[in-house]
């Protein structure tokens, strides 16, 4: 999957345009919730134990301060709670876009 063609901050969203056309509009309190990160889902051992994480799903109030591309694969966002380890790649980015909106 190719990098987001545009990517812009919208009041409360995340705009991502893709090279064929699709457009997204992904709420900043879900992708703090939606992050991949360690700190989120936890770490899993060898055998599928997973230590850590969070069983928090809502962020009231977060936003997206800023963002960069990592690589030719993902995106690395940065909240205004401090968060930004979790990397999106594109693929999990358009899937998220595809999801009903909450």
């Amino acid at each position: 999957m190719n990098a987001p063609a545009r990517i812009e901050a919208i009041g409360n969203e995340i705009a991502l345009i893709w090279d064929d056309g699709a457009e997204h509009y992904l709420s900043m309190e879900r992708l703090r919730a939606w992050s991949p990160s360690a700190e989120n889902t936890g770490e899993q051992d060898l055998v599928g134990r997973v230590y850590g994480g969070t069983d928090q799903k809502e962020f009231p109030g977060v936003t997206v301060t800023g963002w960069q591309i990592v690589g030719s694969y993902a995106l690395q966002i940065t909240f205004s709670d401090g968060h930004c380890t979790g990397l999106y790649t594109f693929d999990y980015l358009r899937k998220l876009g595809e999801l009903p909106a909450a």
